[in-house]
C-alpha cells in the first residue's frame, strides 16, 4: 500500500535551499525550494532528477517544431490503441443488443425483465469495483494495469457463449462490467499524461468516436452472421455464440497490443529517446497537474467531495447516461419497433455509428479551436433533443422520421468526450483526479444502470415513458453544461483577481508539486 501523505503545507522537503513567504487565497504557507525529488511531488521531478534536467532548461528546447515531431510521435503510438480498445468497449457491450435479435433471448429463455438485468448487471459490476480500480491506477503502473483489464475483458466476453441460463449470462456481464471500469478513467489519465489542455477535447473526441467505427463493424459482422448462420439448432454453435467469440477474441488481441506499446508514462517510454521523455514532459508543463503520483493523499480526497465542479460532472454522468443505457441496450429493438425487420435493424443501425464518428471529431475540434467546450457541446446535445422529440411527436406509422431521430440522438457520445476530458483538464492532484473520476464513474454506472429500467414490458412497442424520460434527461444535460462553464469561469477571475496582488508570490514549479486545481493559483480551468 503506498504511504499516506497530507498537504504539501505540512511536510519537509529532503533536500531545502531555503524558504519564503506566499500566499494562496487567504492562508499564508512557506514556499520552499527543493533540489530533489520528494515523495510529494510528482513523478515528473524524479525524471528530471534521474534523466538529467531541470524543468526550465528543458522547457526551453521545446520550439514549435521539436513540439510538433513529438505530438506526431506520440499520435501514432497511443491513439491507434486507444481507440481500437474504446470501439471494442463500445462493441462489447453492445453486442448483448445485436444477440437480442440473434436467438440469445429465445435460447437462454429470457423474460424482458431478465434481459433488463442483463444490462443493468453489467453497470453494477462497474459500480462496486470503480473506486478501487482507480486507486489501483494510482498505485500500480497505469499502463500496465489497464491493459491486464483489457485482456481479462476480453477473455470473459468470449465466455459468453458457454452461458446456458440467466443466472450464468448475469455472472459474465457483471465480471465484463468489474473490469471495464478502469477503461475511461484510465484514459483520462493517460490523457492529461500525454496531451496539453488545448489538445485534450480533440484527442478525447477521437478515441469516444471510435465508438461509432464499433457500432459499424459490430452492426456488419452481426448481420453477416445473422444471415449466413442460420439459428435452427443445425449449427455446432448458435449465431450469437460467434458473436461473443469473435469479439472477445479481437479484444485479447489489442489488450496484447496494449501491453506492448502504451508505457505507464514518459519515464519508461521505449519509443522516446532519453531527451524525448523529458521533453515530452516539459510539453505538458502548461497543464499545471504533472504526470502522476503515487502517495494518497487525504486532503485531496476531501476536497474531490467537497467541490462543486465534481458534483457538476457526476449529475453529467447520471442525467446523460440513464438515456445511454436504454439506447444502447435497446437500439436494436427499437430500430425493429420502428417497423424493420430484426436482419434490417442489424444494417440500419450502422448509420449511427456514423454520426457517432462525426459528430465527436466536429465536437473535439471545435472545442479546442474556440477554447469554449462547453458551449460547443451544447450542439450536439441539442440535436439529440430534437431527435428524441421526433421519436416521441411523429406516429409509429412513420418509420422513417423515427429512424432519422435515432440517428440525431448518437450525438450523445459527443459530449460525454467533452466531460471526459474535462476530467483530464480541469481537475489537478493526483489523488483528486482519481477520485473525481472514480465519483464520474458512479454517476455514469447508476445512470446505466437506470437507463433498462425504463423500458417495461408493458409500454412495449411504443416505450413512451422511456422515451421521455429519455428527453428530460438530455435537456437537464444542457443546463449541467451551462453550470460548468459558469463555475469554471468564477474560479478563473477569482484566481486572476488573487494573482493580481501586489503581494502573490508563486511556488516555484508550482506545475510539478502535485497540488490540486483549487490549490495552484496558477491553475487555469478549460471551459
Amino acid at each position: 500500500m503506498a504511504d499516506t501523505e497530507e498537504s504539501p503545507k505540512a511536510l519537509e522537503p529532503m533536500e531545502v535551499e531555503d524558504s519564503k513567504k506566499g500566499f494562496t487565497g487567504d492562508t499564508a504557507f512557506h514556499i520552499q525550494h527543493v533540489t530533489k525529488y520528494t515523495r510529494n511531488d510528482d513523478e515528473a521531478l524524479k525524471a528530471f532528477a534521474e534523466l538529467g534536467g531541470e524543468p526550465m532548461d528543458i522547457a526551453q528546447e521545446m520550439d514549435e517544431a521539436t513540439n510538433k515531431r513529438l505530438l506526431r510521435t506520440i499520435d501514432w503510438h497511443l491513439m491507434p490503441i486507444l481507440c481500437l480498445v474504446f470501439g471494442l468497449n463500445y462493441l462489447d457491450k453492445t453486442a448483448l443488443s445485436y444477440a437480442s435479435i440473434m436467438g440469445l433471448k429465445i435460447d437462454l429463455n429470457l423474460s424482458v425483465e431478465e434481459y433488463n438485468w442483463l444490462g443493468s448487471i453489467f453497470y453494477i459490476g462497474f459500480l462496486v469495483w470503480e473506486y478501487p480500480t482507480n486507486r489501483l491506477m494510482q498505485m500500480l503502473p497505469l499502463a500496465r494495469y489497464s491493459a491486464t483489464c483489457v485482456t481479462l475483458w476480453g477473455a470473459v466476453l468470449c465466455l459468453f457463449a458457454v452461458a446456458k441460463s440467466w443466472s450464468g449470462a448475469m455472472a459474465i456481464r457483471f465480471f465484463m462490467g468489474l473490469l471495464e471500469a478502469a477503461s475511461m478513467p484510465g484514459f483520462a489519465l493517460l490523457s492529461s499524461q500525454w496531451y496539453t489542455h488545448h489538445e485534450h477535447n480533440t484527442r478525447t473526441g477521437m478515441y469516444i468516436g471510435s465508438n461509432g467505427g464499433g457500432q459499424i463493424i459490430g452492426g456488419l459482422v452481426a448481420y453477416g452472421i445473422a444471415k449466413h448462420v442460420p439459428n435452427d439448432g443445425t449449427q455446432p454453435l448458435a449465431p450469437w455464440k460467434i458473436l461473443f467469440i469473435v469479439t472477445g477474441g479481437v479484444t485479447v488481441l489489442v489488450g496484447l497490443a496494449f501491453f506492448y506499446i502504451i508505457p505507464d508514462s514518459q519515464l519508461n517510454c521505449r519509443w522516446l529517446s532519453k531527451r524525448d521523455r523529458l521533453l515530452a514532459i516539459a510539453r505538458v508543463s502548461e497543464n499545471e497537474q504533472g504526470i502522476g503520483n503515487t502517495q494518497f493523499k487525504r486532503y485531496q480526497l476531501l476536497e474531490a467531495f467537497t467541490d462543486p465542479l465534481t458534483w457538476a460532472l457526476f449529475l453529467y454522468g447520471v442525467l446523460s447516461d440513464i438515456p445511454n443505457g436504454g439506447i444502447t441496450n435497446y437500439f436494436s429493438q427499437l430500430i425493429v419497433n420502428f417497423g424493420y425487420t430484426p436482419l434490417q435493424s442489424l444494417l440500419y443501425g450502422i448509420p449511427g455509428g456514423g454520426v457517432v464518428i462525426v459528430s465527436c471529431l466536429a465536437n473535439g475540434f471545435l472545442g479546442d479551436y474556440f477554447q469554449q467546450r462547453t458551449l460547443v457541446a451544447c450542439v450536439p446535445m441539442a440535436v439529440a433533443v430534437l431527435g428524441m422529440l421526433l421519436i416521441i411527436a411523429l406516429p409509429i406509422s412513420n418509420n422513417v422520421g423515427r429512424l432519422v431521430g435515432y440517428y440525431m440522438t448518437q450525438t450523445l457520445p459527443s459530449v460525454g468526450a467533452t466531460v471526459l476530458s474535462l476530467i483530464s483538464s480541469n481537475i489537478a492532484g493526483y489523488t483528486k483526479k482519481t477520485t473525481v473520476a472514480a465519483i464520474y464513474m458512479v454517476g455514469y454506472a447508476a445512470g446505466n444502470i437506470i437507463g433498462p429500467q425504463t423500458f417495461r414490458s408493458k409500454d412495449a412497442p411504443r416505450y413512451l415513458s422511456a422515451e421521455i424520460t429519455i428527453l428530460v434527461c438530455f435537456s437537464l444535460c444542457i443546463v449541467d453544461l451551462l453550470f460548468i462553464n459558469w463555475w469554471c469561469r468564477r474560479e478563473n477571475r477569482r484566481k486572476a483577481a488573487i494573482r493580481a496582488q501586489p503581494d502573490f508570490i508563486p511556488v516555484e514549479n508550482h506545475g510539478w508539486r502535485d497540488m490540486t486545481d483549487r490549490e495552484n493559483l496558477e491553475f487555469v480551468y478549460c471551459i
